[in-house]
């Protein structure tokens, strides 16, 4: 089951992550995807930190998208973060 959009976190400068949740249910999902996957999704690079927020919602559609399908593809442990990575951003195709 697909989950449903939450709130908008912010910036996490030491994990150098954006966080947002998702909601299963009435189960909230503590979400985060760091800089690099972000620019990786935008096609840029070095986005600073002070542009991250405008950067998710500009993104946010794929980015649940995104973490949605990684919460439906295996078991996480209850209250785990589900974390996107540069690993987690399909490649564009030439």
């Amino acid at each position: 089951m697909p989950l449903t959009r939450g709130r908008i976190g912010g910036y996490d400068s030491e994990r150098m992550a954006f966080g947002f949740t998702m909601l299963n249910g009435d189960q909230t999902v503590e979400c985060q995807i760091s800089d690099a996957a972000m620019d990786e999704l935008a096609g840029t690079r070095g986005t600073p930190s002070i542009a991250r927020q405008g950067q998710f919602v500009a993104l946010r559609d794929v980015i649940e998208q995104i973490a949605s399908g990684i919460f439906d593809s295996g078991p996480l442990v209850k209250g785990a973060t589900i974390r996107i990575f540069t690993k987690h951003i399909p490649k564009q195709r030439s």
